[in-house]
């Protein structure tokens, strides 16, 4: 099992970007906390048919997710508050436009069984906890993650432009993201 510790790739292009813009006092709960009070307002805004405001909000609260966990691991910066609550976050976020645009542009049983998918990983993340476990995701979850994103990211452009081409490939990343969640949730152990 890779070491949560350990920074990928991706973090240390981020620490010598982005991340240099952030103080230091910032820390990466702070940006999981803004991702979970912001996630009702992007919700709102694509449930109002917002969708040039509610793309771009989409795409920058999604981002936190990749910035919260490069902060965490580039500053020696990860808790345990943080490897609870940021795949929390991220799960209200998919969870809530699954809701709001799946089950009405897509398919509504494709969009229970991503609900139910990330229900089972909040119940295992849970019994861990109980267990005195903490888990960071792994790497199955963090791709699944990024699909998702691109999933909701096609679907909006879809119903913001009417190019209903994006729909059909939106659902097939969706569908390729439930594979990602199976085997993250089947390696991840209970």
């Amino acid at each position: 099992m890779r070491d949560p510790s350990i920074p990928y790739p991706h973090d240390r292009l981020l620490e010598m970007t982005l991340l240099r813009l952030i103080p230091r006092w910032v820390q990466p709960n702070h940006i999981t906390m803004l991702r979970l009070l912001a996630t009702p307002f992007v919700v709102w805004l694509v449930a109002a048919e917002h969708y040039t405001v509610g793309i771009a909000a989409f795409l920058i609260v999604a981002s936190t997710d990749m910035v919260d966990g490069a902060m965490a691991r580039t500053r020696k910066q990860i808790t345990e508050w943080g490897t609870l609550f940021d795949p929390l976050a991220d799960k209200l976020l998919i969870g809530a436009m699954v809701v709001v645009i799946v089950f009405e542009h897509v398919n509504p049983l494709l969009g229970i069984t991503i609900i139910v998918l990330e229900a089972l990983m909040l119940v295992g993340g849970y019994i861990r906890l109980r267990r005195g476990i903490v888990k960071p995701a792994n790497t199955w979850g963090k791709i699944k993650m990024i699909l998702q994103c691109a999933g909701v990211l096609l679907l909006l452009i879809a119903i913001a432009t009417g190019y209903d081409l994006f729909i059909p490939v939106s659902f097939g990343v969706f569908a390729l993201a439930l594979i990602f969640a199976l085997v993250s949730l089947l390696t991840h152990g209970i």
